[in-house]
C-alpha cells in the first residue's frame, strides 16, 4: 500500500476509485538538510507525507531568535495549513533537519476532493481534529507546566523519536528553554533517577 494511502487509512478506508484521483496528483520531493519546505512570509499551499527524514517548524522572534514548535518525522503530514486555508504567506517556517523524502500534493487537489468523494471530506474532518487536539494538548503544556516537567513528559511520551534524533539546542527551544537550562534539568532529572533506582 501507498504510504500516503496507509496514512489516510488511519482516518477513513479508500477504495481504489477514491484513491485514483489523488494519487494521480502526487509529486516526489526531496529536501536536503537544512533545506526549507516553506520559509516564513513564503506562499506555499501543498500537503507533504513525510516517508523518510526529520524536519523542524519554527518562527523567528524579531530579535532574531527562532523559537522551534513542532517535529515532523516519517509517516508525519506536514504543511502550513494556515497558508494553505487562507492563501496568505506562511508565519511558520518548515526545514529540514536531515535529507528528508517527501511525497506532495496541492491543497487545492484536496479541496476539490472534499466536494467530489464524501469519504474526502470525513477525513479532512478527522485530521482537523487530530491535529486541533495535538494543538490544545501543546498549548496547555506551555501554559501550565515548567519547563522541568515539559521534559519529563516528553521522556514519558511516545515521542522517542525527539529525545533520539534531534539536536539538544533545538529539543531545548521546543521546550521553550535554553540549552544551558536544559542540560541542568536533563542532569537533575538523571541524578534523581539514579536515586531513586539505588533506594
Amino acid at each position: 500500500m501507498h504510504p500516503l494511502r496507509a496514512y489516510l487509512h488511519r482516518f477513513v478506508p479508500l477504495t481504489d476509485a477514491e484513491w485514483a484521483p489523488l494519487t494521480a496528483a502526487l509529486v516526489p520531493e526531496r529536501l536536503a538538510r537544512k533545506q526549507y519546505f516553506v520559509r516564513e512570509q513564503q506562499t506555499r499551499s501543498d500537503l507533504a507525507l513525510v516517508l523518510s527524514g526529520a524536519c523542524r517548524l519554527f518562527y523567528t522572534l524579531p530579535n532574531g531568535e527562532e523559537k522551534t514548535t513542532y517535529f515532523f518525522f516519517e509517516n508525519h503530514l506536514m504543511a502550513s495549513y494556515a497558508s494553505c486555508l487562507t492563501g496568505q504567506p506562511s508565519q511558520l517556517a518548515i526545514q529540514a533537519l536531515a535529507p528528508t523524502e517527501l511525497v506532495v500534493f496541492p491543497y487545492a487537489v484536496l479541496r476539490g476532493l472534499y466536494d467530489e468523494w464524501p469519504v474526502y471530506e470525513r477525513f479532512g474532518r478527522l485530521v482537523a481534529e487530530y491535529h486541533l487536539l495535538g494543538t490544545d494538548q501543546r498549548l496547555m503544556e506551555l501554559l501550565t507546566q515548567s519547563p522541568e516537567q515539559r521534559y519529563r513528559a516528553l521522556l514519558r511520551s511516545h515521542k522517542t523519536k525527539i529525545l533520539e534524533r534531534i539536536p539538544q539546542h533545538y529539543i531545548a527551544s521546543y521546550l521553550g528553554v535554553t540549552p544551558v537550562s536544559l542540560s541542568r534539568i536533563r542532569a537533575r532529572v538523571q541524578a534523581e533517577d539514579g536515586s531513586a533506582t539505588a533506594g
